[in-house]
């Protein structure tokens, strides 16, 4: 869970749009395809690490892992939820 007021002043590093906590939902399909191992983020890479959470851009295409409590906001590390 990431700090509320981290939250507010955190944007997308690649629309500048606000990012918001994604649903456990989203963390539980996604961590089924990292368990099959056909998760990959946008650079190619397959994801092999469970997601423990993530930030998504408003527009909803994109997830920020959030790893050890902290945001990774690398576009190239973003995952695509759809």
């Amino acid at each position: 869970m990431i700090d509320k007021e981290l939250l507010e002043i955190l944007v997308c590093p690649e629309t500048g749009e606000p990012l918001e906590e994604a649903g456990r939902e989203i963390i539980v399909r996604l961590n089924e395809l990292v368990e099959r191992g056909t998760l990959v983020d946008r650079s190619g890479y397959q994801v092999s690490e469970k997601i423990e959470g993530g930030l998504i851009c408003r527009g909803g295409e994109y997830l920020y892992p959030v790893r050890e409590n902290i945001p990774v906001l690398l576009i190239e590390n973003s995952i695509p939820v759809a």
